[in-house]
């Protein structure tokens, strides 16, 4: 069931597209970094930065990463920059 899920750290664009390469046998459920193996695992792929961007004094910063995030099928590291900037 979805009840558990794997994460993968990644430091950078090359290895979040590989291992969703890799990982997602269900296109049509990937959100927000998550992909569905083709056993029906849940994987998280996490940005170590989004962690670095989603902390500290700067809410409005967080929220907009977060929002940001929350648009995406799989992570766009350069979206993810561009919305931490504002």
């Amino acid at each position: 069931t979805e009840a558990v899920s794997f994460q993968i750290p990644v430091e950078t664009q090359a290895q979040a597209d590989r291992y969703a390469d890799a990982l997602s046998a269900h296109p049509e459920a990937e959100i927000c970094g998550w992909v569905k193996d083709s056993y029906g695992l849940s994987w998280q792929i996490v940005p170590t930065r989004l962690v670095d961007l989603m902390r500290g004094q700067d809410r409005a910063r967080a929220r907009r990463v977060f929002d940001a995030m929350m648009q995406m099928k799989r992570i766009d590291f350069a979206a993810m920059e561009s919305a931490a900037r504002g």
